[in-house]
């Protein structure tokens, strides 16, 4: 059947770890650094302009922020990495990721995001390691596909095969939330999922 993706709500936001709801439902989370383009891409996945918000500003989005579809929650973290964000403000960041992350819940699987431009940053290396290490499933959107042309495309491919922790047993789907490249290919994977749970 799969999900019907316009019926997705924003539920709640939450800004420290004791605050998160504990829920029996599968959840779909989505991790990366501040601007690779989360907000955009979970508004295209769910068919809307602005269900999530977009920020300009670089590390705005400092709370865990739920969606709900058909029963189904997706997950958007708060972006990591931002330089100009104070001290206390990145050992909340921590706190809270972690806490969503290591607490008791049935995590479907975490869509990493990294800006398919460029090779991933140390944080973003953090994160997938971090995922990898405690068996998490996950998969890697690579965002912003439509600004690079096809023979920039095939050099980012080949070279991510080499950045990326074991590589070649992890999903890389090509996205972009202005042209809807990759989508399809996502809805699907969370549908497989959320049917198997159901």
């Amino acid at each position: 059947m799969g999900l019907n993706y316009q019926n997705a709500v924003f539920e709640a936001a939450y800004g420290t770890s004791a605050q998160l709801p504990h829920t029996e439902k599968t959840e779909f989370a989505f991790a990366g650094r501040s601007n690779v383009g989360k907000s955009s891409l979970l508004n295209r996945i769910f068919g809307r302009k602005a269900l999530a918000r977009v920020s300009a500003q670089p590390g705005k989005t400092a709370t865990v922020n739920y969606y709900s579809v058909d029963g189904v929650h997706f997950v958007d973290l708060p972006g990591y990495g931002y330089a100009k964000v104070s001290l206390s403000e990145k050992k909340r960041w921590a706190e809270l990721v972690e806490g969503y992350l290591m607490g008791d819940r049935d995590i479907g699987l975490v869509v990493q995001l990294i800006d398919s431009r460029h090779a991933p940053s140390e944080d973003d290396l953090q994160m997938i390691n971090f995922l990898i290490d405690n068996e998490m499933p996950f998969i890697i959107a690579l965002t912003k596909s439509d600004k690079l042309n096809k023979s920039e495309r095939e050099k980012r491919a080949q070279e991510l095969t080499q950045e990326i922790p074991y590589a070649d047993e992890v999903t890389m789907i090509f996205t972009s939330a202005e042209t809807g490249e990759g989508i399809d290919e996502i809805r699907r994977i969370f549908d497989e999922l959320s049917e198997d749970d159901g």
